[in-house]
């Protein structure tokens, strides 16, 4: 059973933040404008290749495009479907929540506090794949990603160009 002691994360745990939410589109641009029209969003950035991670979790992901209000970021991807393939689709339109951390340190303590409560959670867990690796991208950003005891996919980010 997990412990209901202090954790030194606890600390840590109080500056996290929403870095994003992904959303699944079935027509991207569309989405696109919807946001830009009803929030004000703004295209922050788009991407078209993807790291081999990104293709294993999300096969057939075609685009995905960054749009911003404020502190709201959405990252709006779409996928070309092949009706053969053998991975479950995305259930609903929220595909992941992205939580923002301070340092590649407390990214690797998140990560390690999951592996350490998992095994008292098995048995009520949606699903039982493990965390990814740590993750680096090309700008030096990384993250990992994980599911909660329901099934939502939840990505661990540490952005050296973010703003505290």
């Amino acid at each position: 059973m997990p412990s209901t002691q202090p954790h030194s994360s606890r600390r840590a745990a109080s500056k996290l933040r929403v870095h994003h939410v992904a959303i699944e589109s079935t027509c991207l641009d569309e989405c696109v404008r919807w946001y830009r029209e009803f929030l004000g969003c703004e295209q922050n950035w788009t991407l078209s290749t993807f790291s081999d991670v990104t293709t294993q979790r999300l096969p057939g992901i075609a685009r995905l495009v960054e749009i911003a209000a404020g502190d709201l970021r959405l990252h709006v991807f779409e996928r070309l479907r092949d009706p053969a393939a053998g991975r479950t689709a995305t259930v609903g339109p929220v595909q992941h929540v992205c939580v923002a951390v301070s340092s590649p340190e407390e990214l690797a303590q998140h990560r390690q506090r999951w592996l350490e409560l998992y095994p008292g959670y098995q048995a009520a867990f949606a699903s039982d794949d493990p965390p990814t690796d740590v993750l680096i991208d090309g700008d030096g950003s990384q993250s990992f990603y994980a599911y909660d005891i329901n099934g939502v996919e939840l990505e661990f980010c540490y952005d050296p160009g973010a703003t505290a």
